[in-house]
């Protein structure tokens, strides 16, 4: 039985997804996909999934996801998902459906929150005021 194992990552979150021959169930967490919350983000990791609607159908997608925030764990659901079928299904028709419509679906976001530096009080760029009269 072939099974695909991936991972998506945005910001601190990171998303590892199993893609394997199944009925179309999506879970998340181990919970369905329907219930993952907030509904807009939902919308944004069933992009992934609408866009390869014949493909989706035929197997199962199990999805782990920590650390981030809702956002980011959406986004790295979202590219996780992407790439698995894209493995899964050795399809170039799909992976080029897929970086037509949106590049993030198969290409990671490298950016990170810069560091905080001292004495500016949890700010990464701000600085002290300073009067001079």
């Amino acid at each position: 039985m072939k099974v695909i194992n991936v991972s998506g990552s945005r910001k601190r979150a990171i998303a590892r997804a199993s893609v394997k021959k199944g009925t179309g169930m999506v879970k998340i967490n181990g919970k369905p996909l329907e219930m993952f919350e907030p509904v807009y983000l939902r919308a944004k990791v069933n992009e992934a999934l609408i866009l390869a609607e014949s493909e989706c159908k035929k197997v199962d997608i199990s999805v782990r996801v920590a650390g981030g925030g809702p956002t980011g764990q959406a986004d790295a659901i979202r590219l996780a998902v992407a790439r698995g079928l894209v493995a899964f299904t050795e399809s170039d028709e799909l992976r080029n459906r897929y970086l037509g419509y949106d590049r993030q679906l198969l290409v990671a976001d490298i950016r990170r929150r810069e560091s905080r530096k001292p004495n500016c009080r949890g700010k990464a760029r701000s600085k002290r005021q300073k009067s001079y009269r």
